[in-house]
């Protein structure tokens, strides 16, 4: 319970009264908490910025600029917008709430400030903030385990973050929502995961592999879904990392899946990671021009493997210069 124990965390108190400041300072710093003060909204952006809150409570309407604004910048930026903010005010109308809660505060509370409530309050988000903080640092080491399977081979350099784009630009093009781009933002990123279950001579090996190493190299799917699947956040990534080597006459693996039993996703991942398959060097040949690329794409949409609508969108996106042609390689 709040006052009983210590806490930990570092909490920005940004008001352009001294003495609330002060107020504020004193009851956090009293259970525990490291507090930072700042007079106005822009030093108060400043320490945000520096990349070391845990939690902000901001004074509505303090000035340059005020606590809606700030709050509203915070939420705007990658880096920022899991810190919680509190909104402080004598304002009571519910235009200024609701009008916070548009700016995307955790919570508002009313001055004078209630010191029971306040502790409350604050003990209630750093813990939220605690559990948001583990969880980015799982999602990261996910992406460091990733970037490590493509960094054993050096036709890989970039394949990650290059199949994360060009699924990105071609979702965005067909107007799916912001869910979806996240999911296939991830998914460019840790799709092949699985790959640390394959043993390196088999996945490093320079020529065809035996039937016995391809049922091994073809669980990476299953493992790389297995990896993920603790984290809830990576829900809408998982049918990605499953299904990324289906095809769609129902050849592909592990499920034999046809046609639009394959998830969305996972087909929008195909096409574009057989994009950059082709257009990226390989030990055996060079990238091959956009055009002839996308000849061998229409061949094996013919021979049943891909989504032939989806590489209909895929073509308009790359002749319009929106996606690059860079170089790399992949399985596929």
């Amino acid at each position: 319970m709040p006052g009983l124990e210590s806490h930990e965390g570092i909490i920005l108190v940004a008001d352009d009264n001294e003495a609330n400041r002060e107020l504020l300072s004193g009851l956090l710093t009293a259970e525990g908490y490291q507090v930072v003060c700042s007079p106005n909204g822009q030093q108060a952006l400043e320490q945000v910025n520096s990349g070391s809150i845990d939690l902000a409570l901001l004074d509505v309407l303090m000035p340059r600029p005020t606590g809606f604004e700030v709050c509203q910048a915070m939420k705007s930026n990658q880096e920022t917008r899991l810190i919680p903010v509190v909104l402080l005010t004598s304002l009571n109308s519910d235009s200024d709430r609701i009008q916070g809660i548009l700016c995307g505060a955790e919570d508002f509370l009313s001055k004078p400030v209630n010191r029971h409530e306040l502790l409350a309050r604050v003990y209630s988000l750093m813990r939220l903030k605690h559990f948001t903080d583990e969880l980015d640092h799982a999602e990261t080491v996910l992406f460091s385990l990733a970037l490590s399977i493509e960094a054993k081979d050096p036709y890989t350099e970039g394949h990650c973050d290059r199949l994360s784009k060009y699924s990105v630009a071609l979702a965005e093009m067909l107007g799916l929502p912001d869910h979806v781009l996240v999911a296939l933002r991830r998914g460019g990123l840790i799709h092949d995961i699985g790959k640390l279950a394959v043993p390196e001579h088999i996945l490093l090996k320079p020529g065809p592999l035996t039937p016995e190493e391809r049922k091994i190299m073809e669980r990476h799917t299953i493992e790389g879904e297995r990896i993920c699947a603790p984290l809830r956040s990576f829900r809408n990534v998982l049918p990605i990392i499953r299904h990324h080597h289906e095809k769609q006459d129902g050849s592909g693996y592990p499920d034999g899946l046809k046609g639009e039993e394959i998830p969305l996703t996972a087909r929008i991942l195909q096409v574009t990671d057989v994009y950059d398959a082709l257009t990226t060097d390989r030990p055996y040949r060079k990238a091959l021009p956009l055009e002839k690329a996308l000849v061998i794409m229409r061949e094996e949409v013919k021979r049943g493997w891909w989504d032939g609508p989806l590489v209909d969108k895929l073509e308009a996106l790359v002749t319009r210069s929106a996606v690059p042609v860079a170089g790399g390689r992949c399985e596929s």
